[in-house]
């Protein structure tokens, strides 16, 4: 929200923005010609991503994200790249940055009923830790669950 509150600042006022930070797809420079990414795009990391899922031979994996445009926009990219790799992805879990415990808890209980045990994580690294913690207090961090 951040940058492209930013973006538009620097589209207004016609002087450059350049972003160390800005990692989402979504902001690009073909929707201003003022903005530049001075750093890769989360997009970059999902051929790594992918590549570990087909190293272990895994045929599922679900991307829990934070519900923003952050966490939004490399997933489309992340399921291409695992379906290139044959894995399917059942289903999306998407986590609001203002969710309670309980509501954390609840999404990770919903995952537990279903087959898949390989969970790729992409959000803030505050609602991340606040994720892993739930997970691991509620037994998903043991043997046959696999978190990237």
């Amino acid at each position: 929200m951040q940058a492209n509150f930013v973006i538009d600042l620097g589209n207004k006022a016609q002087v450059p923005i350049i972003s160390f930070s800005a990692t989402s797809p979504s902001l690009t420079s073909i929707r201003s010609p003022y903005f530049l990414r001075a750093t890769q795009n989360d997009s970059s990391q999902v051929k790594a991503i992918s590549a570990i899922v087909e190293a272990f031979d895994w045929r599922e994996a679900v991307p829990i994200h934070v519900d923003n445009e952050f966490g939004e926009g490399v997933i489309p990219y992340l399921i291409d790249a695992l379906e290139e790799v044959n894995a399917r992805v059942p289903y999306r879990s998407i986590i609001s940055q203002k969710a309670t415990d309980e509501e954390i808890e609840g999404e990770l209980y919903k995952l537990m009923t279903m087959q898949t045990r390989v969970f790729i994580v992409h959000m803030t690294p505050e609602l991340g830790s606040r994720v892993f913690d739930k997970a691991k207090e509620i037994g998903m961090m043991g043997e046959g669950g696999f978190w990237v």
